[in-house]
């Protein structure tokens, strides 16, 4: 026993023992900043002093997103759960169950329909934090089932990629859900309807390879890493060094590759004006067939 526990008193002890909570002070990756978690999330998950753009909830960029952040949710589309019964260290549905717990989400495409600017719009998201944002059999099945509803409502569809590719745990099932996915985009393309995708970090691998680059205006985060390969496995393929700063959203606008990387303060207004612009549409009333 030492001295605090035999001299100091029960009150006091109480006083000294409060604790911080965990997340109270964020670092930042970039400059080794700390920053409060209050002020981190005030600026959208921005850090302050660097401008490096960290993972954002998704409750939180749909609300910033849509007029006073007033938005629906549609259900789910339902899927096989584990088609392979596959298992490595655990068993891939106990797996899922603790990323739904963790994420409270059913998987890693969240779909919303509301209004941006007046224009109604439909919306998909895809959530890093649940299993990387990997594509598997309900993530592709909900950009389709989006895709449908921008169809039906005649919307703009809006789709903010984060993913590290696709789900090994559903084989071929996944890699399916690359044609789909591009199919669904030709679908909207064919009834003329903007379709318009914002890359996050980081977006990489099938993601990538299919509906994330197919969008009539590419828009990338700033700092985000998007390409199909890594850096280093690139680098040992060609036994070349890589230019500074590649597969980064600056990198990829010089190149050609994204048509405008906005920050994210400034991300709801760019694609207000750019649904207006592209449906030719007043503000409040639906697009034009």
């Amino acid at each position: 026993m030492n001295w605090y526990s035999n001299v100091v008193p029960p009150k006091i002890k109480a006083i000294l023992k409060r604790e911080a909570p965990d997340n109270l002070w964020v670092k930042c990756p970039e400059s080794g900043q700390l920053v409060n978690h209050k002020d981190i999330e005030a600026n959208l998950f921005v850090v302050p002093g660097s401008g490096y753009h960290m993972r954002c909830p998704v409750e939180i960029r749909l609300q910033n997103l849509f007029d006073k952040g007033e938005f629906e949710e549609p259900p789910p589309p339902e899927v096989p759960v584990d088609p392979l019964k596959f298992r490595d260290i655990k068993r891939y549905v106990d797996k899922l169950k603790e990323y739904r717990v963790k994420t409270n989400r059913q998987d890693a495409v969240t779909i919303a329909v509301g209004r941006l600017h007046g224009l109604p719009v439909t919306v998909a998201v895809q959530d890093f934090e649940f299993m990387g944002g990997s594509l598997g059999m309900a993530a592709g099945e909900a950009i389709v089932a989006a895709a449908t509803l921008a169809l039906e409502k005649r919307t703009p569809f809006i789709i903010f990629t984060a993913s590290g590719g696709a789900r090994m745990q559903e084989g071929m099932f996944s890699l399916m859900q690359m044609p789909r996915t591009t199919i669904a985009v030709q679908r909207l393309r064919k009834a003329r309807l903007p379709y318009i995708v914002v890359l996050t970090n980081p977006t990489t691998g099938g993601v990538t390879a299919s509906y994330a680059m197919l969008g009539d205006v590419q828009i990338a985060e700033p700092g985000a890493i998007i390409g199909f390969a890594g850096a280093r496995v690139i680098e040992q393929t060609i036994r070349e060094k890589l230019p500074s700063g590649f597969q980064r959203a600056e990198y990829l606008r010089d190149h050609g590759m994204v048509d405008m990387v906005v920050g994210r303060k400034e991300l709801r207004d760019t694609l207000g004006r750019l649904c207006g612009l592209l449906t030719r549409a007043p503000p409040g009333r639906p697009a034009a067939a």
